[in-house]
């Protein structure tokens, strides 16, 4: 792992030279010459936490500048220590549904589905495993007891409609797995079902968390609250394509998942106020980066939307609206990496992920955090 760290160390080295001589448009050509292999790293797999910490907020806090490249190691309740009165916190109010179910062809082959998006009261788009994909209009029976018809597909996902008067969602809640990520290797229980969500999601939808909100109770909010820092929320439902690995070799070359968002007049206005006063926009988790940066125009002026973001950001990216973030630590080689990568720099985000490791910090849902102050941009 050295050798590894080392290479890239001496790559960036040369990098800083190169924005020394050249200035930002030397530094945007070197960051695109970053490929896929450059975010891997060596992670003990002890470190990837299988459970929950005991408390929401007893977990550590890795403290990266992104200007400077220091590092500092709090604990997760010291953030209020970190904000300023005059800053907006925005948060990810999806709530995550329990969205794997299990059942049968009608040749009786075993299929489990993974629901990736409710399309109305009872159609969705899902992952589905099987021996053998099913053909549209082929009935599943599910083990529930209610039966779901494959209506088509649409690339790898299939759109399906319950058969059922209840709706898709009802069934889901009564039947459902809470829809763990695959580097929890053990099977859900009904403590994932409170804490594998954060205290505040309020709109069904997610099959993945909002991670970095999974370290809030009620207790750390109102701190933050006597401190004067207002709050506000966007929704994005966090897709099962935030797991899958970037293939591509090139960044340029990776099509990111689409993913559901809506962004509001009050969280716009917010905002706008926030940057008024001199503060700081903190997205808590890359979700609520991506909401924000999917809505900002060139000067950084949120506009209110609902639909489709496919927005990805990897180094190169100029950032128009936020400017610190608090977040998980990520899979090697995964667009989450490549945005913080993008938020504080390459280096500095690799060196961080380096401590973490050597500090044995817990890595991804169930992990310790991060807190991430933008690097200027270049």
């Amino acid at each position: 792992m050295d050798s590894e760290f080392n290479r890239k160390r001496e790559f960036h080295n040369g990098l800083a030279q190169s924005e020394r001589q050249d200035g930002a448009k030397a530094a945007q050509q070197s960051a695109t010459d970053l490929k896929r292999q450059d975010f891997g790293f060596e992670l003990p797999p002890e470190l990837i936490a299988q459970r929950p910490p005991e408390r929401r907020g007893d977990s550590r806090l890795l403290v990266l500048d992104g200007a400077s490249g220091a590092l500092e190691d709090r604990r997760f309740t010291d953030l209020p220590s970190l904000l300023h009165p005059d800053d907006l916190l925005v948060f990810n109010d999806t709530r995550v549904i329990p969205a794997r179910v299990r059942g049968r062809k009608s040749s009786g082959g075993r299929i489990e589905l993974l629901v990736e998006r409710l399309l109305d009261a009872h159609r969705a788009l899902v992952h589905l495993r099987a021996s053998k994909p099913p053909k549209p209009d082929d009935v599943l029976a599910m083990d529930a007891g209610f039966a779901v018809t494959v209506l088509g597909r649409r690339d790898d996902l299939f759109e399906i409609r319950a058969e059922s008067e209840q709706p898709l969602l009802a069934l889901l809640e009564q039947y459902g797995q809470t829809p763990l990520p695959p580097y929890i290797a053990r099977p859900p229980t009904e403590t994932d079902r409170e804490r594998y969500q954060t205290i505040y999601a309020r709109a069904p939808g997610a099959v993945a968390a909002p991670t970095a909100g999974l370290h809030f109770d009620r207790t750390l909010l109102d701190r933050i609250a006597a401190l004067g820092v207002a709050r506000t929320f966007i929704t994005l439902h966090v897709g099962a394509g935030t797991f899958k690995p970037v293939r591509a070799e090139r960044l340029a070359d990776h099509r990111m998942h689409a993913e559901w968002i809506e962004v509001g007049d009050e969280t716009c206005e917010r905002v706008r106020a926030a940057r008024s006063r001199g503060g700081r926009v903190i997205a808590v988790g890359t979700t609520a980066v991506r909401a924000l940066e999917s809505v900002c125009d060139e000067r950084g002026t949120p506009q209110p939307r609902q639909g489709e973001t496919r927005i990805f950001i990897y180094p190169g990216y100029r950032f128009r609206c936020v400017d610190a973030l608090v977040t998980n630590f990520h899979l090697p080689e995964s667009t989450l990496l490549m945005l913080v990568a993008a938020f504080a720099g390459y280096r500095e985000t690799m060196n961080a992920y380096r401590r973490a490791v050597e500090r044995r910090y817990r890595f991804f849902s169930y992990g310790d955090a991060m807190f991430v102050a933008r690097r200027p941009a270049q």
